[in-house]
């Protein structure tokens, strides 16, 4: 196959002038999963750029996601300074290690490169990129709702047709998307050539239900002694792939494809799609309203009384009735809203991407007050006894007053952004950040009681995105190193640690305090006591949601246990046994961290923008 591959090489460099007449011949390099942050990605993403700038016949450069390690705004500077460098055009999308570790709710990126998804022709080609997230939250990929908007009005303008489609994507266009079909059925209406795609850090050659898949290799050495990117050789009838490495020159061309008019209506398999089903199997829980805000909500609701108060990435706070879904009022931010809000005494306060943390009127949308911090909030808050704990991304922890926003503390030692929702215990408020570390504060003075860390120095394993919960003077708290740990709330020393369920970031506590419950990385969620001295399981259940690392957080209340999962299903279990009592589907996409209403119905919300009301029959 090789051989085959490298003798099209040649006669297509031997009548690449005859091509060129037909359609312009041309070449670009490909780069992808550059990882700018991480130990070798920006020597490696500069020797590429030097090598780029070398060759004369490079037309332009597309780089397809993940272009740092953790998002951060530093480590995106970093990376934009060294593309800046490139003397061709480049063309670039984020990754999800760009959007979900992302201090500045994923505005550095449009920020810094004016997009975050592109299009272009060249040669008679036309060349579109967007992303797939997810944005703030772990789970599978997931193309927005306002980008899906922007796909369609990008292909509704093309001037033919027949126009022959590149399409890139960071994903392969599998069901680690979640809704990975409403892309490829899109595609499939149109002459698409190939989809480019990175994420998996090798080169493969792949098929996306009939639409011809390379996924491009890691710009990073990782075990070699450099990094490596891809050139892309396209005529009127071929398109090669080779791989190069700076210094080291050619390898043989590993993969090609043919150029041609596409006809994806000749396909008559049927391909797998999700369903509702189990909906059928579990008649007594209905939704009974849900509402499209038409935008990314990566947040839980709040709820006061008949208000249910979410944001969402058009920088809108939206308020609907519990009662019908219908909107009551809507408040515009300067920036994006991933900030989960709380309310209490008629006051909602939630962040903003803009910077600032607002106070409205739960009733009628007001503004109240408004504290402008020193960078993006994306953190939840926290209301107790009057003070709003909240934490940010520019290193400081405050605690507001409720009634006026002033200041009665910060904290300034924070090493790196906070997206949990506090936990106040025992005149102590305590939070992970993505340092590392876990925090306790002293609720009167904002003084630092302790700080604790699982033992690894990388930031992508701190407890900074489950909820902790606490009971018998213990604080409970799961992370991406898979562990889960008691630890003693006075002290900040670790009482017990255990890996033997795989957990993330989802953890619980029942009413009563006496049960904490973890929803593991596949199937199973687990009910511990909270009082015992080690891991001692109250519970067992196999739920059947297969692999899912959504930080949705088991809530109870009224004796049930409830949770969202990263493809669109609520579970509902008995909290003294564990035993299933329903699942419902709302959805394919990311679930947030379920409210509880009475009467067994809850408020849920997804990354497709919708808010939903599911109840049981009477």
């Amino acid at each position: 196959m090789r051989t085959l591959i490298r003798s099209s090489f040649i006669i297509f460099l031997l009548l690449s002038s005859a091509v060129f007449a037909q359609r312009q011949s041309f070449r670009f390099a490909w780069l992808s999963d550059t990882h700018v942050g991480s130990q070798t990605g920006a020597a490696d993403l500069s020797s590429s750029v030097r090598d780029i700038n070398g060759m004369n016949d490079i037309a332009f450069v597309i780089l397809s996601g993940d272009i740092t390690e953790i998002g951060s705004d530093a480590q995106q500077e970093t990376a934009k300074s060294i593309l800046d460098s490139l003397k061709k055009p480049y063309y670039i999308i984020p990754g999800n290690h760009d959007t979900k570790w992302s201090q500045s709710g994923c505005t550095e990126f449009l920020a810094l490169w004016g997009s975050d998804k592109f299009t272009f022709t060249y040669g008679g080609y036309r060349f579109i990129g967007i992303h797939q997230g997810p944005i703030m939250k772990m789970g599978d990929g997931h193309f927005s709702p306002e980008d899906l908007r922007w796909l369609d009005s990008t292909l509704a303008a093309f001037p033919k047709k027949t126009q022959p489609l590149f399409f890139i994507t960071h994903y392969p266009l599998d069901p680690g998307i979640d809704n990975w079909y409403t892309v490829v059925e899109r595609l499939k209406q149109c002459n698409t050539q190939v989809v480019l795609v990175g994420h998996g850090h090798t080169n493969e050659v792949m098929n996306f239900e009939g639409l011809p898949g390379v996924m491009g290799r890691s710009n990073l050495r990782e075990r070699e002694t450099a990094g490596a990117f891809t050139i892309v050789d396209v005529n009127s009838e071929m398109m090669f792939f080779t791989e190069r490495t700076p210094k080291a020159g050619w390898k043989n061309p590993w993969h090609s494809v043919g150029i041609g008019q596409r006809d994806f209506s000749r396909d008559t398999r049927r391909y797998s799609r999700p369903d509702s089903v189990v909906n059928k199997t579990y008649p007594g829980t209905q939704t009974r309203w849900s509402v499209d805000t038409r935008f990314t909500i990566a947040s839980t609701p709040a709820v006061w009384k008949d208000c249910v108060i979410s944001g969402n990435s058009s920088g809108m706070v939206n308020c609907y009735s519990a009662r019908d879904g219908s909107l009551k009022w809507r408040f515009k931010t300067a920036g994006t809203v991933y900030s989960t809000p709380d309310v209490s005494d008629g006051r909602v306060v939630i962040g903003s991407s803009d910077r600032n943390i607002y106070c409205l009127d739960a009733n009628r949308g007001t503004p109240l007050w408004r504290i402008q911090t020193g960078a993006p909030v994306v953190a939840a808050a926290t209301i107790r006894d009057g003070l709003v704990y909240i934490g940010g991304s520019d290193g400081v922890f405050r605690a507001l007053d409720l009634k006026t926003g002033k200041v009665k503390w910060e904290f300034k030692n924070v090493g790196g952004f906070v997206e949990t929702k506090p936990l106040v215990y025992k005149e102590m408020v305590i939070f992970g950040a993505w340092d590392t570390y876990l925090y306790a504060l002293s609720v009167k003075d904002g003084s630092l009681l302790w700080k604790w860390s699982n033992g690894n120095t990388g930031v992508l394993y701190s407890p900074a995105a489950c909820w902790p919960v606490a009971a018998n003077g213990k604080v409970f708290v799961v992370a991406p190193d898979r562990f889960m740990t008691a630890i003693d709330a006075r002290t900040g020393k670790t009482i017990w640690r255990s890996k033997q369920h795989q957990v993330r970031e989802c953890v619980g506590i029942s009413e009563d305090g006496k049960r904490i419950y973890v929803r593991c990385m596949t199937d199973t969620v687990v009910a511990f006591s909270s009082s015992a001295s080690s891991p001692a399981e109250v519970w067992t259940t196999n739920c059947g949601y297969g692999y899912d690392i959504d930080p949705s957080m088991p809530i109870e209340r009224g004796g049930v246990v409830y949770f969202g999962t990263k493809n669109g299903l609520i579970f509902a279990l008995d909290a003294h046994s564990g035993a299933i009592r329903w699942e419902h589907r709302i959805g394919v996409t990311i679930t947030s961290t379920p409210v509880l209403l009475e009467n067994r119905r809850v408020i849920v919300s997804d990354l497709d923008g919708k808010i939903s009301l599911l109840g049981e029959k009477h």
